[in-house]
């Protein structure tokens, strides 16, 4: 959602949705951008979903309830979700998909809604 002024619509698979809330992300962000966590929060989805006040913006999001790092508590899209939720700019359909993980097979099962999706919105 960094570059949302240009696109008013997003698609996505399984994404860290709260990097400088999980490991993996607050591994990368202190690796690429310092240990300053307030430079950290225009990179961050759910950081940027409370505070965007742009154009509409609907977003396609598909994960898998069976993905390893959803349980690890990596890709936290629930806290995404919630931050959408509460700006009315921002319509986020989140479809969790039951018994996918986050392979190969996952992304091909889905992969023709997000074209359609994207279709829609840019066509």
């Amino acid at each position: 959602m960094y570059n949302i002024m240009i696109d008013e619509c997003c698609s996505v698979f399984a994404p860290i949705s709260n990097p400088s809330e999980c490991p993996w992300g607050q591994k990368a962000f202190a690796g690429y951008l310092g240990d300053n966590k307030a430079a950290w929060k225009q990179y961050d989805a759910t950081f940027t979903a409370k505070e965007y006040e742009g154009p509409k913006l609907e977003i396609l999001l598909d994960q898998g309830s069976e993905d390893p790092y959803l349980n690890d508590k990596q890709l936290l899209p629930e806290n995404l979700a919630n931050a959408c939720s509460n700006n009315k700019q921002i319509n986020l359909n989140f479809r969790m998909q039951q018994g996918y993980d986050h392979g190969y097979f996952f992304i091909m099962s889905f992969m023709e809604d997000h074209f359609n999706f994207m279709a829609k919105h840019i066509c």
